[in-house]
């Protein structure tokens, strides 16, 4: 994060000095080397010590040899050499190793700090907390205090997260904030707060292109809502969801799917099987389809990616599934309001967002593991039932803010040339229970062919 720093002021146009009591140049030069960077107009100042010959290294000085006062005086004459724009101090346990006591390290400390203001400086100090009792003392002297935490999980990658602690005269955005080291360097993935993020957002339906479904929702999903699509595994939530992106990138919008539980191979060869080819919109960029890693994906780079397709363009964004989000990441806390506050911030976006969430049973009795209806602006369930010895689908609205919808159940199909949504269910009562009463005729029900029975 030093060398970012830095680096971002050498594409500037300024002088930057890196000082180094810890590590070689050597070793920062690998390390640049590993994330691609080059260290070219860079000033290395070392202050560590080298097994080399002592007369070709007249300029390395081991801080144990000296006193603090004499290597605050080298780190001053260096300054007052280059006059750098920005400056590195790497680390402060060393110069903490080199005082007799806590009162010493201060007082060259306020000097050191006094010295760098009066020639206009922006230096960042490196701590490793060895020490927290004196690390502490400085955030009283400092103008800003950043902490980096890395924390193991039970199981999957480490999860890194910084937050700011103090920072004079700027209003900065408090708690913390996950970020990553890849190559190529950090990077942090801002916490969101909806509220910050208000927009005009454009009314109107999305509508599915499927006449009897659209009725059901009463025109469509409303842009600007979340849709929670409920039901047991293997009902059909995920084909849904996809025909309303299909029908989406055919509009000529941009649409996003984030899934947990699908291969990209997997997904594709399903949705061709309903006659919807999601190959030909990735490749033409009207869908971003992304399978998600839940063993190296925190909350924080999750909610960044999503942001990231809804500053690209995206109106749609589907979220498959909220079980594997949440189960994927058990140890961290919140994920349920950090969720709120990504649906909240999407609804002032204008995009409609569609959640999915697989509930625990098949036919009958079924339970929902988690209680997120609250998130959403429209419920819609699916069930599997029983008639003339078939397992059927269903489909009804439980739920719409936005606007009025069918009180009607409707029987739902998938077909090899797409979806097909019947007309409603009158000839059957208990048909959410799952094994319901036929009180009538059995016309109406959809045939192979997805047409209904008459």
């Amino acid at each position: 994060m030093a060398l970012q720093f830095l680096r971002e002021g050498l594409r500037r146009g300024q002088t930057c000095l890196y000082i180094t009591l810890s590590e070689t140049a050597n070793e920062l030069r690998a390390m640049a080397h590993s994330h691609g960077w080059s260290l070219e107009g860079l000033s290395l100042f070392e202050l560590v010590p080298l097994e080399a010959d002592p007369a070709k290294q007249q300029s390395l000085l081991h801080p144990s040899e000296v006193e603090l006062s004499e290597t605050t005086a080298l780190v001053m004459r260096k300054v007052d050499e280059l006059r750098p724009d920005r400056l590195v101090i790497d680390s402060l346990a060393e110069l903490r190793l080199l005082a007799q006591d806590a009162l010493s390290y201060r007082r060259q400390i306020l000097a050191l700090k006094q010295f760098f203001a009066a020639r206009q400086s922006t230096v960042v100090a490196l701590d490793d907390l060895t020490d927290r009792a004196h690390s502490l003392q400085l955030h009283s002297v400092v103008h800003g205090v950043i902490s980096l935490e890395q924390r193991p999980m039970e199981y999957g990658v480490a999860r890194r997260r910084l937050s700011v602690i103090k920072l004079r005269g700027v209003e900065f955005q408090s708690g913390y904030h996950d970020y990553v080291i890849r190559r190529g360097g950090v990077c942090v993935f801002q916490s969101l707060t909806a509220a910050e993020h208000q927009a005009s957002a454009e009314g109107g339906t999305m509508s599915s292109e499927l006449r009897e479904l659209d009725a059901l929702l009463g025109g469509g999903l409303d842009r600007g809502t979340a849709t929670l699509l409920i039901g047991p595994s293997g009902v059909g939530k995920s084909s849904l969801a996809l025909r309303y992106v299909m029908a989406a990138t055919r509009r000529g919008e941009r649409a996003a799917m984030f899934a947990f539980d699908e291969s990209y191979s997997v997904a594709s060869k399903r949705a061709a099987g309903l006659g919807m080819d999601i190959e030909a919109a990735v490749k033409s960029k009207a869908l971003h389809w992304e399978r998600m890693n839940p063993v190296t994906l925190s909350p924080g780079e999750f909610t960044y990616k999503v942001r990231q397709q809804v500053k690209a363009g995206a109106r749609l964004i589907v979220i498959d599934s909220l079980n594997s989000y949440m189960a994927s990441m058990p140890e961290e806390q919140f994920l349920t309001l950090q969720m709120h506050e990504l649906v909240s911030y999407l609804d002032s976006q204008g995009v409609v967002t569609i959640l999915i969430m697989a509930q625990h049973g098949l036919v009958g009795n079924t339970e929902t593991p988690l209680d997120l209806s609250f998130l959403s602006d429209a419920i819609i369930l699916l069930r599997f039932f029983e008639a003339e010895g078939e397992v059927r689908k269903a489909i009804s609205v439980l739920k719409k803010r936005s606007g009025t919808h069918e009180q009607t159940i409707r029987e739902y199909r998938l077909l090899p040339g797409g979806l097909s949504v019947g007309p409603p269910i009158l000839q059957f009562q208990g048909v959410l229970s799952g094994v319901p009463t036929l009180i009538g005729s059995t016309r109406g029900l959809l045939r192979a062919d997805g047409t209904a029975e008459r």
